[in-house]
């Protein structure tokens, strides 16, 4: 016989999974739209009613969107800047982060509390002093100058996260370590990094995923139309195709595609990484 706290139960448990459903399927529909859009011949673009599901899908706008205005060359562009990005990011910050969470030195606490500090200092107020350090560096309109600007900017959250997943590593298996004669960096490399792939892990997506996206430094440096990355590359492109939206929106799709793919196959690990990191043991 059900019950009255049974029936309530399932009501409240109904209710917030459609909400739930209701919630993705508002944020889902932008993207299933641009999709669509994106596989309709020009002349179904603005047909009424409008569907979802085209009758005759192609892959044209895709052909064409990628050959026009050097976007592969923006897309390649963006994908080396986003990977050597990630590869510098994580493995200095996960260096910094040992440093705080394994070992004790003079001023250990106030280095810790400057990388902290460096979160809460809005990007936008760094745009002139960088811009001149670029310039007289020499890495205007280049590439590889991208790379350590986007890893200053994203080292200190880094940094944070992974102090708190090494911090949760039991001392034993150092002092383990230890005893049998491994350095500090035997300890680091053999240790602490195998042990904290979902860290590792979550915090290459985050930076991945900030350098792919980034615009204002990239629009602020780079000149030569094939260092362009590909937001630069997406915003040029829309003003340059105006109402064509099957190739700005298939432009659009190839740009956020990435992005899918990388939430898709590590969305584990992220929560794990997440979790992990955020709780202390």
């Amino acid at each position: 016989m059900i019950t009255g706290s049974t029936r309530r139960r399932w009501t409240v448990t109904a209710a917030r999974y459609g909400a739930l459903v209701l919630a993705a399927a508002v944020l889902a529909l932008p993207f299933v739209y641009m999709v669509s859009t994106s596989l309709k011949p020009r002349t179904l673009l603005l047909e009424y009613p409008p569907t979802l599901v085209p009758a005759d899908p192609t892959l044209a706008n895709y052909a064409t969107a990628w050959g026009a205005n050097n976007f592969g060359r923006y897309f390649l562009n963006s994908a080396s800047v986003a990977l050597a990005t990630t590869v510098c990011t994580v493995l200095l910050a996960s260096m910094m982060a040992y440093s705080f969470a394994r070992f004790r030195y003079p001023g250990r606490g106030v280095l810790f509390a400057t990388v902290v500090l460096g979160l809460t200092i809005p990007t936008m107020l760094l745009i002139i002093p960088q811009f001149l350090l670029a310039k007289d560096l020499g890495l205007i309109d280049s590439l590889p100058g991208l790379v350590p600007f986007y890893v200053g900017t994203q080292l200190a959250f880094t940094t944070f996260l992974l102090r708190a997943f090494f911090e949760r590593i039991p001392r034993e298996l150092d002092e383990a370590m230890l005893i049998d004669g491994a350095g500090a960096w035997r300890r680091y490399w053999n240790l602490a990094l195998p042990l904290s792939k979902p860290a590792l892990a979550t915090t290459g997506i985050f930076v991945f995923l900030g350098s792919w996206d980034e615009f204002v430094w990239a629009l602020t440096v780079i000149n030569d139309v094939s260092n362009r990355t590909l937001p630069i590359g997406i915003a040029l492109f829309r003003g340059q195709h105006g109402t064509s939206w099957g190739l700005v929106f298939a432009a659009s799709v190839i740009a956020v595609l990435p992005v899918v793919v990388v939430y898709v196959l590590f969305q584990r690990h992220i929560v794990s990484g997440l979790t992990s990191g955020a709780l202390k043991g």
